[in-house]
């Protein structure tokens, strides 16, 4: 089959001249750190998910941290993580002393279970990371039945904005911290950055504080108001883990698109699901990939080596040496050296999904022909006499 010149990633952000008009203006203006285009972001993002206060940070990994922080997560405290989740989830457990303790995944969702948690439940649990791996929202409400009051949910939400619960609310109204990425392949991006939404206001006005050095006020509110200039002490240790107005004026032309990127993706997820069932119907996805409520962040899918013939990581190879940006979320974490002591937990279903999970390209700037170039080639790998055309 021939190859294509143009490599095509598995996720791309969708930036338009409205973006960069956006960010143009911002420049023009003379303030480009965090300002009004900062807080006119926070107040629409919290209009669109549903939280009354959203906190925008640096990064995504910056708002896990200080969520697990303002919960007063330190050392010997013990935090649970699925293993099948990207280092950052563990990561901000670790930086500020705590323990990650890896749990295991649900076969069909790959996210969280009541048991899975459960099972890793321990006197020094302090908190529970819910990750909605790929866009699949956590029925955390399930969660946080099973749990004890004193165990704090912090939800990893980098993959799931626009994402709902099974109660049709929007991921980010359920009342604990949750954490959302603007990373550059997320489906709304600013290139970087994060935000938590939640619903506590004094916990929010401390994280504002945190992620501004401690300070009780910032920049633009001392430049706008010179009675905030006065500065009194600094009380706490903070972080340099601010946005900027030209992220956010960005993300406020993203926010407005958001709904119209969505749709594009599930266009592409709907090809995917319409050729492959015909040419390679042993190739499974995520539960729910397809439904509204899913987020659509990866199309992972699963692919038995008994059924294609060949190991995942062959199948894989083959696909990029034709330009085809699959990737593979994730290796995980409980297998490696970071994060174990002596040997690693066995956690059967991750270590299942660990050799069979592939993610395909999905993006709101793909079009039908790219997924017919993929779907071509993944189906040309798989033996003849296992395509049930």
């Amino acid at each position: 089959m021939n190859r294509q010149e143009t490599y095509l990633a598995f996720g791309v952000p969708d930036f338009t001249e409205a973006e960069i008009d956006a960010v143009a203006r911002v420049m023009r203006s003379g303030w480009v750190g965090m300002g009004p285009e900062t807080i006119a972001f926070e107040r629409e993002l919290a209009d669109y998910i549903g939280a009354p206060e959203v906190v925008t940070v640096n990064s995504c990994s910056s708002a896990l941290f200080l969520s697990l922080l303002v919960d007063g997560i330190g050392p010997g405290d013990e935090v649970i993580v699925p293993s099948l989740t990207w280092c950052a989830t563990a990561n901000a457990a670790l930086y500020l002393g705590a323990t990650p303790v890896f749990c295991d995944v649900d076969k069909d969702s790959m996210c969280v279970t009541p048991a899975s948690v459960m099972a890793k439940l321990s006197p020094r649990t302090k908190a529970v990371m819910a990750v909605h791996y790929g866009g699949y929202a956590v029925d955390v409400a399930a969660l946080r039945d099973v749990l004890p009051r004193s165990v704090a949910i912090i939800e990893d939400a980098a993959h799931a904005i626009g994402a709902k619960y099974s109660d049709g609310k929007r991921v980010g109204t359920s009342g604990n911290p949750v954490c959302f990425s603007f990373y550059a392949n997320k489906n709304l991006s600013t290139a970087d950055g994060g935000a938590i939404a939640l619903f506590d206001k004094d916990k929010a006005e401390r994280l504002r504080s945190l992620r501004m050095s401690g300070m009780s006020s910032n920049a633009w509110s001392r430049y706008t108001n010179p009675a905030t200039s006065v500065v009194t002490g600094l009380t706490e240790l903070g972080y340099k883990m601010n946005f900027t107005d030209l992220q956010a004026a960005i993300g406020r032309v993203q926010l407005q698109r958001l709904d119209e990127m969505a749709a594009v993706r599930r266009g592409i997820a709907e090809r995917y699901r319409e050729r492959l069932h015909q040419e390679a119907p042993g190739i499974t996805f995520q539960h729910e990939v397809f439904a509204p409520a899913h987020a659509r962040h990866l199309l992972v899918c699963q692919i038995d080596p008994a059924y294609s013939g060949e190991s995942r990581d062959a199948l894989f190879l083959k696909l990029r040496a034709q330009n085809i940006g699959v990737s593979i979320h994730y290796r995980p974490l409980h297998i490696q050296p970071l994060y174990y002591k002596n040997e690693p937990d066995i956690l059967p279903v991750t270590t299942y999904l660990a050799e069979r999970i592939m993610t395909l390209p999905i993006s709101a700037r793909m079009t039908l022909q790219d997924v017919d170039y993929v779907v071509d080639n993944l189906a040309a790998l798989i033996p003849s006499q296992k395509v049930g055309v």
